[in-house]
């Protein structure tokens, strides 16, 4: 057809023919200013078939859709670090080279990713880019219901609510046990891939949490937070028999069964029974 070779053309001319009214944006290709229109309508026609998520572009959805899968063909060489995104692996190689491309043209700071840098940057100018009023629909539906507290979607297990279908999607694991999830170096399975890469952190000995007060480094945010306990002496596990409290659940429950009397633990040799695993 005469509009696909004149695109042809374009790609060896160099001309861009399509421009966009908007801001002015040209393109060598219509399909590439349809795409790109959708930067100022907003629209996102590429929807996710297992969450509320949706993309503008169809790219952004297949990378999307990996996550669900739990597809991580990406592998660092290093450690055995494993990404969903070719672009991911290409950040966390940097914790290896210390590589840091993204510069401040207003000081000395660098940064290893382009986020880090957005963020630094908005110190210099105050900026703050994500506003209630400028918020994409979708994002800002999500974020109205933190004001509000609307939470629409509910578990008919046990009344559980969320703001989102995703985050109901996740709970609803609670009640089937479903855990989607598997390391590849082990039998581990998660019901949350954010729980598996917290474990194949583990493997491959990456600590990116730390404690400002002594220098502690963890795999997890959770167990970080835990361990700020030992500094800030909270203790929000409450025993409701006695006044017994503890840093750690696992504490609390083993603290219970000593009310309980159980022994759930037996020793196949010789009949001895525990409360305690360990």
């Amino acid at each position: 057809r005469k509009s696909h070779i004149e695109e042809h053309v374009a790609k060896h001319t160099g001309e861009k023919p399509y421009m966009c009214g908007e801001c002015g944006y040209r393109a060598t290709k219509k399909s590439h200013l349809s795409r790109h229109m959708r930067t100022h309508t907003g629209e996102k026609p590429y929807k996710c078939d297992q969450c509320d998520y949706s993309a503008a572009q169809k790219s952004d959805l297949d990378k999307h859709l990996a996550k669900h899968a739990g597809e991580k063909p990406y592998m660092c060489g290093e450690c055995g670090y494993r990404a969903t995104l070719k672009s991911t692996l290409s950040q966390h190689m940097r914790t290896h080279t210390g590589e840091k491309p993204y510069k401040c043209d207003q000081c000395d700071y660098s940064a290893a990713q382009k986020s880090s840098l957005d963020n630094h940057l908005a110190k210099h100018t105050g900026e703050k880019s994500y506003i209630c009023g400028e918020s994409r629909k979708s994002h800002l539906d999500d974020h109205l219901t933190k004001h509000t507290g609307d939470k629409p979607y509910m578990c008919e297990e046990c009344g559980y609510r969320a703001t989102k279908k995703s985050h109901l999607s996740q709970h609803m694991r609670t009640h089937t046990g479903e855990k989607p999830y598997k390391c590849d170096q082990c039998d581990y399975y998660a019901a949350q891939t954010f729980a598996l890469d917290q474990h194949l952190a583990m493997h491959a000995g990456e600590k990116p949490y730390m404690c400002g007060e002594c220098g502690y480094r963890s795999a997890c945010k959770s167990h970080l937070s835990i361990h700020m306990r030992t500094h800030t002496g909270e203790k929000p596990y409450k025993c409701d028999q006695c006044d017994y409290s503890a840093a750690r659940k696992y504490d609390l429950d083993k603290h219970l069964a000593k009310h309980t009397g159980e022994k759930p633990y037996m020793c196949g040799e010789c009949g001895y029974r525990t409360a305690f695993p360990k």
